[in-house]
């Protein structure tokens, strides 16, 4: 078992900088997720952990060996790092069956034949792949290629897992299962993972800490509750939710009002007290709340001071059964509200609806900076 630590790494390629200035600490035993859109160098930092790409500037540590460092000339080679990495291709060997492909980590390090069998079998039956161990790799659905390729990392029992979107070619109902089984399996053997993904389900729901990434620059790292209770900046928190957290311009009023133009809402006296010593009374700020923290005024549980309650006009309704999605108009500004089943809203339709203040954010509108 070992951490992993990168110090002010860079990556580019020629003009292009895929990777700037990441500092990341993973510690030992933990499951850490990278989490962010196509494009924005998750990928790419893990392959200079695995040792498929070298960095242009920084250090990077498994445990306490040097394995990268550029400027030194120190490079460690992948088979070296002792560490297993699923692609999101499968990279099997099409030779082989399913039982020897999983097994040829074992076999190269020369592990005796029956310990072979027995971790070869206990990962079988964990995957779902015992009736398929003597098939080849042509003979299986794309899921069951990927379960396969977790099957060879998870039986080496190296010092760490490296994950590149392993669960994105399974089919939703194995994919939820597979989410659990991983996350169990990794609690159970106590090995550091850091694992790529760009659906923010696998990341809330199966991270220890998540590092949010954006254009090749870490944003935020932080418990699943911390990235989405506080997150660091407009990007963490329009990326982190489902659906996406409301933004709204607003303009902060002495009176303690986030003023919107069409309709305004009065702050708490503490968030207006932060926001002065901000200097921002006057001021153009990015007001933020979540669609779950919008509630019909019908169904509202909590106590909300009359002056946070408005009438909305009610556009689309999404019916997702568990909750309807109900996308409102005040004027010309426009968010969305995550409303009970039981909400009878309509379409055309005007509904009262309050906003729960003590979930509200605060940004800089220049950098989209937090300030609560």
């Amino acid at each position: 078992m070992a951490g992993v630590r990168l110090v002010n790494v860079w990556k580019q390629f020629g003009d292009f900088t895929a990777v700037k200035d990441m500092n990341l600490q993973v510690k030992d035993g933990e499951f850490m997720i990278l989490l962010g859109p196509s494009g924005c160098g998750k990928t790419t930092t893990l392959r200079m952990i695995a040792g498929l790409e070298e960095p242009t500037k920084g250090q990077i540590y498994i445990g306490d060996n040097l394995v990268a460092d550029p400027e030194e000339g120190g490079f460690v080679p992948p088979k070296d790092r002792d560490i297993a990495m699923v692609f999101q291709s499968y990279a099997l060997y099409p030779h082989m069956t399913v039982y020897d492909n999983i097994a040829f980590p074992l076999k190269l390090r020369k592990v005796p034949k029956q310990e072979i069998d027995q971790r070869v079998r206990e990962v079988a039956e964990m995957l779902g792949l015992t009736e398929l161990l003597k098939r080849k790799p042509r003979e299986l659905s794309g899921g069951q290629r990927q379960r396969v390729a977790l099957g060879r990392a998870i039986v080496r029992k190296p010092q760490a897992f490296l994950m590149d979107e392993p669960l994105s070619n399974l089919d939703a109902k194995l994919r939820v299962k597979m989410r659990a089984e991983l996350k169990r399996l990794q609690k159970q053997l106590d090995v550091t993972t850091i694992y790529v993904t760009h659906d923010q389900v696998e990341a809330m729901t199966m991270g220890d800490r998540v590092a949010v990434i954006n254009a090749g620059v870490l944003q935020q790292v932080g418990t699943p509750d911390e990235v989405y209770n506080k997150p660091a900046n407009t990007f963490v928190a329009g990326f982190i939710g489902s659906p996406p957290m409301n933004f709204i311009d607003a303009t902060l009023t002495p009176e303690g009002f986030v003023d919107f133009g069409d309709f305004r809402l009065k702050l708490l006296p503490g968030q207006f007290e932060v926001l002065e010593e901000e200097n921002l009374v006057g001021r153009e700020v990015i007001f933020g709340v979540r669609p779950e923290d919008i509630y019909d005024a019908m169904f509202a549980e909590v106590k909300i001071p009359g002056e946070n309650m408005v009438t909305a006009e009610v556009d689309i309704v999404e019916n997702l059964g568990s909750e309807k999605i109900a996308h409102l108009r005040v004027g010309g500004v426009v968010f969305l509200a995550s409303l009970p089943s039981e909400s009878k809203i309509r379409e055309g339709q005007e509904i009262d609806v309050v906003f729960d203040l003590n979930k509200a954010h605060v940004f800089r509108k220049e950098n989209g900076k937090a300030i609560f």
